[in-house]
């Protein structure tokens, strides 16, 4: 595919063009390749995990046109810039991510570039796969059935009564839980935190007044 016009999709929301940006676009084909699937036709065949977000997304998403609206594009921020795309149809997966040293081999693929950023921007459009990126089979550790889930399936919390879409309910105790219920989750509200400081400090006098 026509790498130019990759990037300018890549860049289109942003006011520039990154080396981020540049790794996501190349990473994602080579992905493709590496699957041996046709490039950028938009269908869920294949799905794409990757390890972190930001502009470096922005690239495997031009690439691959794959995204999270369509349900082809997840994210597991591990905080790394690193990729696993799996194949549907067959469930092969294979997990892609820079070489250790690879703003070096940019480096000594510019050399007449003395601005790393810029010699970032530059090598990174036209290094070899093999000299940027190391390349793994992996197994998925969840079904990738689980992790597609099936249309359809809703069912509510019989705690907090919201939604569960996709399969995403935890059962325990004979009841349907979603995940914040189940294990806590990135929030709490507000109004439970304070009851929940009352009741501790109700329970910490009362332990005094036994004591």
């Amino acid at each position: 595919m026509n790498l130019q016009h990759l990037l300018e999709l890549s860049s289109r929301d942003h006011s520039h063009l990154c080396p981020r940006q540049i790794l996501g676009v190349r990473m994602g084909l080579c992905g493709i390749k590496t699957l041996q699937l046709e490039p950028n036709h938009g269908g869920k065949r294949l799905l794409i995990i990757t390890e972190t977000d930001g502009c470096f997304v922005d690239g495997i998403v031009a690439a691959t046109n794959c995204t999270v609206g369509h349900h082809t594009l997840r994210v597991e921020d591990y905080g790394k810039v690193a990729v696993t795309f799996i194949d549907t149809q067959t469930d092969r997966a294979v997990r892609i991510a820079p070489v250790l040293d690879i703003r070096r081999r940019a480096y000594h693929h510019a050399p007449d570039e003395l601005r790393h950023y810029f010699a970032q921007m530059q090598a990174y459009q036209f290094m070899p796969d093999e000299e940027m990126f190391t390349v793994q089979d992996v197994t998925l550790t969840v079904p990738l059935a689980q992790i597609l889930s099936r249309p359809g399936m809703r069912v509510n919390c019989d705690v907090c009564g919201e939604e569960i879409m996709n399969e995403r309910e935890v059962r325990q105790n004979g009841m349907t839980l979603c995940h914040v219920c189940a294990y806590g989750g990135y929030y709490f509200v507000e109004q439970d935190a304070s009851l929940s400081c009352t009741i501790a400090h109700s329970d910490y006098q009362t332990a005094q007044i036994s004591n």
